[in-house]
């Protein structure tokens, strides 16, 4: 049996258009593994008023290259946003 994931993604306003997502668009898209990880992670990105856009799919999210630098999050690589 294959295990559901989600995937909670975000656009990050306040590191859009510089850095490393210079003239690009900054999301994030963070893996799940249960709905409990999905909630935490929206709750974390609703507490801070920099994460706009937030949504929840069950397939993994696909963006353009030329339009969006996108960060992939695990619970490995971003432990604070999963508890």
């Amino acid at each position: 049996m294959i295990a559901k994931k989600y995937y909670v993604t975000m656009t990050d306003k306040a590191l859009s258009g510089w850095g490393m997502a210079k003239n690009k668009i900054n999301k994030l898209v963070f893996e799940c593994v249960n709905t409990e990880e999905v909630d935490n992670v929206i709750k974390v990105a609703e507490s801070k008023p920099e994460m706009k856009y937030i949504n929840v799919s069950t397939r993994k999210p696909k963006y353009n290259q030329n339009r969006y630098y996108v960060s992939f999050k695990t619970r490995e690589t971003a432990k604070a946003w999963y508890n």
